[in-house]
């Protein structure tokens, strides 16, 4: 349906593909993977001819249409949420947009004259609404709607009272109930909460069409994709299954690649060595010359060029007193909304508790609580002793200041610290070379959320709360913090969408739901197999 046939992509100094090929065929599910900046959007780009290729060709099957969902929501106003859904969905669209034209006319008195030729358009126009499916779409966009969170108030209210997030759904909804031939989807699942995310995943696993997508959701392309497309150094390689898959089998061509990479260096070092001792003897010119032939000849091994991630061991929390916090018979609402009522709870050293449920059911108001940052109206929140707590949370990088480098950042915040220990520090957290001179000015949400998390576990606090930490990371950043979270000896409280790591992460589970809260004793994992459900609400 799509190929891409020896493209060639530079921007600026940076040379993205090289030759690079690859091809899309009816059916297929493809993950796209590779470093920030590798050049993934860009694929997209070039196949909706948004940019093209400076070498190469990019080839679309005559009448495939192509649905791409990219991070630029565009303007979004003057009409409801499923009005706004509906119109991407192409001639329906179109037919609905003349037809609530024609409704408006209707009501006009000032159009007496002209009122039977409009009611005869109008009914025109509805039989080719009704032809086209209008009516059963309308039904199938709010269906679609409420998969992705949204109420049916919120879907009948105005599209442009919403936050850049709920917008993102909007745009995402669109091309759902488009249904083209191909979707191109660039990080989906940003902005959804773990309920709509697996509706997704159901949504899309259904799909008959061809899909390529960008995530940093772990599980979400492990369970659709069944191709992985790496782009690595500007060229593109495809390997079969999901990305689990993909992961054992770079590891392996990685280290057969090191390995041949370190025989040959072996052989050419030995080889380099006869040559330098005997070049001065005319006994040995012979051997020599055909030695240095030899060499000529020799296609050379590079090795691997995948950047490797950066390791950090980070250091031992101090111990804290064994209850870290009770909270006593809070009573906390908003307007006439009660999100807790005679709560109680006792977070134990060494708990490792997600906190789950669905939007509006008050995880981030229990942490917030939790940290100080919100007062309970009523009941107490008491922290343990010898306490020491970090807190993220999405206005956590607010506090950056904006002119301030990366570097300045990490050095004003832990001014004894070695030059050595804060530079493998910035590589941990994704920032490599020039990076760590960026302005916190100008970063990227996932970029400040890297700063952010690597000065707070830099000399980590003994209890963690943790407000969606894996927001906008990418996945090789995302299992840096993972790996260091899991030899965190602290305590930990946190909220995430993300299923691996609330796999990896969690001893015990806190659900949050109307008929109230329950305490899982075993982590996600249990929660899963003993709830048979892997959010609230939601059937496996």
């Amino acid at each position: 349906m799509i190929r891409l046939d020896a493209i060639g992509k530079q921007h600026g100094s940076q040379i993205l593909f090289l030759d690079a090929s690859c091809a899309l065929f009816k059916g297929e599910k493809v993950g796209l993977v590779g470093p920030n900046g590798s050049g993934k959007s860009t694929i997209f780009r070039m196949i909706v001819s948004e940019e093209e290729p400076d070498a190469g060709d990019v080839y679309v099957d005559r009448g495939t249409t192509i649905g791409y969902f990219s991070q630029d929501t565009g303007d979004m106003h003057g009409m409801s949420v499923v009005a706004a859904t509906l119109e991407g969905a192409g001639p329906v669209a179109q037919a609905g947009i003349k037809m609530r034209e024609l409704e408006a006319k209707l009501a006009d008195p000032e159009l007496g004259d002209e009122m039977m030729a409009v009611v005869e358009e109008f009914g025109e126009a509805q039989a080719r609404y009704e032809e086209l499916g209008g009516y059963a779409l309308d039904a199938r966009a709010r269906e679609i709607l409420n998969g992705l969170g949204f109420s049916q108030e919120t879907m009948d209210g105005d599209v442009g009272a919403l936050s850049g997030g709920w917008k993102m759904r909007v745009a995402l909804a669109r091309i759902l109930l488009m249904k083209p031939d191909v979707m191109l989807l660039d990080e989906p699942t940003n902005h959804l909460d773990i309920e709509s995310i697996i509706w997704l995943e159901s949504f899309l696993k259904q799909f008959d069409g061809a899909l390529m997508m960008t995530c940093h959701d772990r599980e979400f392309m492990n369970r659709i994709v069944n191709k992985i497309a790496e782009i690595d150094s500007g060229s593109l390689t495809l390997f079969t299954g999901n990305y689990e898959f993909y992961v054992k089998q770079r590891a392996v061509l990685n280290q057969q690649q090191e390995s041949e990479f370190e025989r040959q260096q072996a052989m050419l070092k030995k080889e380099e060595a006869f040559i330098a001792r005997f070049k001065a003897r005319a006994s040995h010119a012979a051997q020599v010359q055909s030695r240095v032939k030899k060499l000529d000849k020799i296609e050379r091994v590079e090795p691997p060029k995948r950047e490797q991630r950066v390791q950090f061991t980070f250091p031992e929390a101090p111990r804290s007193g064994d209850d870290v916090v009770n909270i006593q018979s809070v009573h906390k609402q908003y307007g006439q909304k009660v999100i807790y009522d005679d709560f109680s709870l006792l977070v134990r050293r060494t708990e490792r508790i997600a906190v789950m449920g669905i939007n509006g059911a008050g995880k981030s108001t229990l942490l917030k609580m939790i940290a100080g940052s919100t007062a309970p109206d009523t009941g107490k929140v008491q922290i343990g002793a010898s306490v020491t707590m970090g807190y993220f949370a999405q206005h956590a990088m607010e506090l950056l200041k904006p002119e301030d480098t990366v570097w300045e950042a990490l050095v004003s915040r832990f001014p004894k610290a070695s030059i050595g220990s804060l530079r493998t520090l910035c590589g941990a957290f994704g920032f490599s070379g020039g990076d760590v001179e960026k302005v916190c000015r100008i970063l990227s949400g996932g970029e400040k959320a890297r700063l952010v998390m690597a000065q707070m576990l830099y000399e980590p606090p003994n209890f963690l709360v943790l407000d969606e930490p894996t927001n906008h990371l990418d996945l090789s950043t995302k299992e840096t913090l993972l790996e260091a979270l899991e030899g965190y000896s602290g305590t930990m409280i946190f909220v995430s969408h993300d299923r691996h790591f609330l796999r990896r992460l969690s001893n015990r589970v806190l659900e949050l739901t109307p008929q109230g809260v329950h305490l899982y004793g075993g982590g996600y994992s249990e929660y899963v197999a003993e709830t048979g459900q892997e959010a609230p609400g939601l059937r496996v």
